[in-house]
């Protein structure tokens, strides 16, 4: 039986869902004896040429994580999928934007202004900005063009799987292998995680109590056995899909929402929104004052991984 050809892919990520992959340890072996990997830029000699010159479709599966966020990524993106017949959402940038797409609530002009001008590290009198092409004695350099907007990598091609977290865990992972090798994958559109909340996988004692105040992680050391939202920690659980066996609550840290959301949630921020709403006493314009006051970085909390497929997608920048 034929090896599948197997193809990875960084775009706008941190690196660690290329080293999840690595994560399943010995069962990296069972990957090789599945798959010939032939593109994986971080790990192994591989060019965009060569890439370039396979026929199209001759990739049985592509992993690609990171979402999209510039001319490159998005050249290599429509690349990959045209050499591809499966395309694979992997990991939570690739999937809903991820921390990259906290970058929609500025502008690209606001960007640039911040980290190359701004930044009081920076020694830029001249007030020097990347550009796409800038000539020089020995020819003409060029970078890829930062985009306004991340988007997610099915916002650019049609992708067939997704897989989400940050990174996606081993038993996902595995679980992708394994239904490659029997040849059972889902349905074509399919999330593969579980299909219910974090809460409802969630085993912490859940009393449905009211909370007067909102704490910050450090604030407070929780009670390893309550839910910890019922403690006023904002924890994502209730607006985050399932399937990553609760490990960062087991540890007592507050969900950040990286699966997410359930299915039938349009938003995830929002679906948190309202929880916390509901769970939230107050008498009064002072109590919600108050309670505004202690929900410390809102975009960075309810939005830390899904801005590009949230329904504010993007700050609107001021016409001139």
């Amino acid at each position: 039986m034929a090896k599948l050809k197997l193809a990875l892919y960084w775009a706008a990520a941190c690196g660690g869902c290329d080293v999840a992959v690595l994560d399943i340890n010995e069962k990296i072996l069972d990957v090789a004896n599945l798959a010939d990997i032939v593109f994986w830029p971080i790990a192994l000699d591989f060019k965009y040429h060569h890439v370039e010159a396979m026929p199209d479709k001759s990739i049985d599966v592509c992993l690609f994580n990171g979402a999209i966020r510039s001319s490159e990524q998005e050249h290599i993106a429509k690349m990959l999928r045209a050499k591809s017949k499966v395309l694979v959402s992997f990991g939570s940038c690739a999937c809903f934007g991820g921390i990259p797409a906290l970058a929609n609530f500025a502008t690209r002009a606001e960007i640039m202004e911040r980290v190359y001008i701004e930044a009081p590290s920076n020694e830029n009198p001249n007030k020097t900005l990347p550009q796409t092409k800038v000539s020089v004695p020995e020819g003409e350099l060029t970078l890829p063009e930062l985009y306004d907007n991340v988007l997610t990598l099915a916002q650019v091609v049609p992708v067939e799987y997704f897989v989400p977290g940050c990174p996606p865990t081993v038993d996902l992972i595995l679980k992708v292998v394994n239904a490659l090798a029997t040849n059972s994958l889902p349905p074509v559109g399919a999330v593969i995680a579980s299909d219910k909340t974090l809460c409802d996988e969630c085993d912490r004692k859940k009393e449905n109590k009211k909370i007067t105040k909102i704490y910050r992680t450090q604030e407070i050391i929780p009670d390893p056995e309550r839910c910890l939202l019922e403690q006023g920690l904002l924890c994502m659980g209730p607006a985050t899909r399932g399937g990553c066996g609760a490990l960062c609550v087991k540890v007592n840290i507050p969900c950040r929402g990286c699966f997410g959301p359930p299915p039938g949630v349009a938003d995830q921020g929002a679906k948190l929104i309202s929880a916390i709403a509901s769970i939230y006493e107050t008498n009064g314009k002072q109590d919600i004052e108050k309670m505004v006051n202690e929900l410390v970085d809102p975009a960075g909390t309810f939005y830390r991984f899904g801005m590009s497929v949230s329904m504010l997608k993007r700050k609107i920048p001021q016409k001139r």
